[in-house]
C-alpha cells in the first residue's frame, strides 16, 4: 500500500466545510472564552485533535508554514498536513504562521514563536494548544475585547507556568500570539488582547 493511500481523507466538501469552520474559528477569537464546536466529518491523523485538524485544513496552505512537535512532524500528522494543505513544516518556531503545542509539554514557550512586528503585528504565529479537556479544570478569569465584563473558563491539561506565559504574551499587545485551546471537536480562543488571571 502506498504512503498516499494510507493518508486519511480531509474535507468531503471543502468549500462548505471550511467556511463553517472559519466562522467557528472567527467566533472563538472574537468572543474569547466561548466554546465553539467545529465539524467536518474527518478522521484526524494520530496526534491531532479533530478541532486542530479542521482548523489547519481551514487556515493552512502552501504560503503558511506550520510548526509541529518533532514526533508529529515526522509522523502521520505531518504527512497528512503536507498532503492536504501543501504546508511547509518548519523546525524554527519563529518561522511558523500556525503551530500546534501539547499543553502539558514544557517546551517550547509561547514566547519562542513569531510575536509579529510593529509594522506587521498580524504576522505573528497562531498557536493551537491541545489539552486534555476544555472544562473541569482550574478556573481562569478572562477580560478584554469581546467579553462583556468577565468570562470564566476551566481548561485541563495546561503545564505549570502556562497561564503566566499567556499573561506575558498579553502584555506585549498589539504584538504577541493568538492562542486556540483545542480538545475533541471543541475550541476556545484566547487572543493576545485578552487579559487572563487565575480565579481566586
Amino acid at each position: 500500500m502506498s504512503a498516499q493511500a494510507m493518508i486519511a481523507p480531509g474535507f468531503s466538501d471543502p468549500v462548505f466545510q471550511s467556511q463553517a469552520a472559519f466562522r467557528a474559528l472567527l467566533a472563538a477569537l472574537s468572543e474569547p472564552g466561548t466554546l465553539q464546536r467545529v465539524t467536518g466529518e474527518i478522521a484526524p491523523p494520530e496526534g491531532l485533535a479533530t478541532a486542530t485538524a479542521i482548523a489547519l485544513l481551514t487556515l493552512a496552505d502552501y504560503e503558511t508554514p506550520v510548526w509541529l512537535p518533532e514526533a508529529l512532524r515526522n509522523g502521520p500528522a505531518g504527512a497528512w498536513l503536507r498532503f492536504h494543505c501543501a504546508a511547509a513544516l518548519v523546525d524554527d518556531p519563529t518561522e511558523a504562521a500556525f503551530a500546534v503545542l501539547d499543553g502539558a509539554a514544557g517546551e517550547p514557550k509561547l514566547s519562542a514563536f513569531n510575536l509579529g512586528t510593529d509594522q506587521f503585528p498580524d504576522r505573528s504565529t497562531t498557536v493551537i494548544v491541545q489539552i486534555t479537556a476544555l472544562e473541569g479544570g482550574t478556573a481562569l478569569t478572562l477580560a478584554g475585547p469581546g467579553i462583556p465584563g468577565t468570562r470564566a473558563i476551566t481548561p485541563q491539561g495546561l503545564r505549570s507556568g502556562f497561564v503566566e506565559g499567556l499573561r506575558e504574551n498579553g502584555a506585549l499587545y498589539p504584538l504577541g500570539i493568538d492562542v486556540l485551546l483545542a480538545q475533541g471537536d471543541g475550541l476556545i480562543g484566547l487572543p493576545r488582547s485578552t487579559q487572563i488571571e487565575e480565579a481566586r
